[in-house]
């Protein structure tokens, strides 16, 4: 594959006077040719990565038939960057480490090797949190997101619901440096958060990690590791960069860590609480049915943007 993936690079950088269209589609070739599912998103996303601008200026530039010159007064210098970009996202690369941060919600957080980079599907859970905080007229909420990661949950939480109070648990101290980087930048939009958001460095599944909030606490939101180890993920960005702590559940089935954040959320939550744990889309029925066994009621599985079944909610008894 790389001999391959070098030889059509080089095709994709000819001498001068190319449009942004032909070197877009020569760039989205070459990651085609790599096996990346959405060549053309990428190559455009990074583009307007490397000249620091948005993916409309590269959409306007490629109708119209421009070079790089309308991107960039001195474009040579981002122009080599795109190329060096590509080269990376070729080898698989995610394309979040490439560029240094992922969207989530209304945030851009940063992320790189040692974090899990957060997905769209778990927007959901976070949704279904604000939905819930909303008609209970809870707007001094106080959430546990067990599994930060890279703070996503927790801090779309804290942001979007003036008021609230947040405890956010991560077991590895590297991926928590990440947490205080994206606690940290997202600070400087919204001061107010630095007191209603705390970082706890510890184990989610141990009965002593926050217990000093047990029944306290109205709503818990967590991802955690779920794959099961009979199923290795096939794509490399997946398997070879998000951290095996936050990947895998720690059984074939790939249950085990999940029901022991069931356990743990149920110490947490006060009776009426809401718990919201997204999970692999073979788990649903295990889950809600373990979830209903001990200390939750009426446990439902929703599904994600593809139809899939992905999370669980449940109000504990």
């Amino acid at each position: 594959m790389t001999g391959k993936v070098n030889a059509i690079s080089s095709l994709t950088r000819p001498a001068g006077g190319e449009t942004v269209a032909t070197i877009i589609r020569g760039a989205a070739a070459m990651l085609r040719a790599a096996g990346v599912d959405t060549p053309e998103h990428d190559a455009k996303l990074l583009c307007a990565e490397a000249f620091g601008t948005d993916m409309q200026s590269v959409n306007k530039a490629m109708l119209m038939g421009d070079g790089f010159s309308t991107l960039a007064e001195s474009p040579a210098k981002s122009l080599e960057t795109f190329h060096s970009m590509v080269d990376r996202r070729a080898r698989r690369e995610p394309l979040q480490h490439i560029t240094g941060h992922a969207p989530f919600r209304y945030l851009d957080l940063k992320v790189g090797p040692g974090v899990f980079i957060p997905r769209p599907e778990t927007e959901l859970i976070v949704q279904e949190g604000i939905d819930w905080i909303t008609r209970s007229g809870r707007y001094h909420a106080r959430v546990v997101d067990l599994c930060a990661g890279s703070g996503a949950i927790g801090l779309a939480v804290v942001t979007e619901v003036p008021g609230s109070e947040v405890w956010a648990v991560e077991k590895s101290e590297g991926t928590a440096e990440w947490t205080r980087r994206n606690l940290n930048e997202t600070a400087k939009a919204y001061p107010g958060i630095v007191s209603n958001y705390h970082l706890e460095i510890g184990d989610a599944t141990q009965m002593p990690t926050l217990h000093q909030l047990d029944g306290t606490i109205d709503i818990v939101l967590t991802n955690p590791p779920y794959v099961p180890l009979s199923d290795i993920p096939e794509q490399p960005e997946v398997r070879d960069y998000d951290p095996d702590m936050a990947l895998y559940g720690g059984s074939a089935d790939g249950t085990l860590i999940p029901e022991r954040i069931i356990l743990r959320a149920a110490k947490l939550l006060r009776t009426g609480g809401l718990l919201v744990m997204e999970h692999d889309i073979s788990q649903g029925e295990r889950l809600s049915a373990y979830a209903n066994a001990h200390g939750f009621a009426d446990a439902q599985v929703r599904n994600d943007y593809t139809g899939r079944p992905r999370y669980l909610i449940s109000e504990k008894a």
